[in-house]
């Protein structure tokens, strides 16, 4: 593969990643939801910075990932509940996802990284949910020093659920 770079994701991006999505939920079944429209739930009013992997020199994006405003999530509610954090002072680490054949080029830890360098130099924790079927991302966050803090039942769609773990960033610096 040649050489991968993580930058700040421009509206240009929008196809490039939609197809990423596309991809990666065909091969891993992530996301559960925002499939049927990526472009807006790439996009989506509560993101607060997002970045793309790209490869090539812009000629495929092979990655995403975004920081989120909370709105709702039991990460937020189990982060805050035990710690006493104002809900002001966290976001939400999302839509991650990265294309089999970049994965073994540390793609996603890069994304992972990036968005924590924007965590601590905004004073923002990050929080996230990871669904329990996703065993190659839990292990990614604990391999960077994520805190396990509960379960969660991820919901989605009209009434579709399914199991999660929720973490947070304890260390903020990379």
């Amino acid at each position: 593969m040649v050489s991968t770079v993580i930058r700040p994701f421009e509206n240009k991006d929008l196809p490039g990643a939609a197809a990423a999505l596309a991809e990666v939920h065909a091969t891993d079944g992530y996301p559960v939801e925002g499939v049927a429209d990526p472009e807006s739930w790439l996009r989506s009013e509560n993101v607060l910075a997002a970045w793309v992997a790209e490869t090539g020199g812009g000629a495929r994006v092979v990655g995403h990932v975004a920081v989120m405003r909370p709105d709702g999530e039991d990460a937020v509610s189990l982060w805050t509940e035990q710690n006493g954090d104002d809900e002001g002072r966290v976001a939400v680490l999302a839509r991650l996802f990265v294309v089999r054949d970049a994965r073994r080029f540390a793609v996603g830890e890069r994304l992972v990284r990036t968005a924590m360098d924007y965590g601590l130099s905004h004073d923002r924790r990050l929080v996230l949910d990871v669904m329990t079927k996703d065993t190659a991302a839990i292990r990614l966050y604990e391999r960077l020093g994520w805190l396990r803090t509960g379960e969660a039942t991820h919901r989605y769609g009209e009434e579709q659920s399914i199991e999660a773990v929720c973490y947070v960033a304890l260390d903020l610096g990379t």
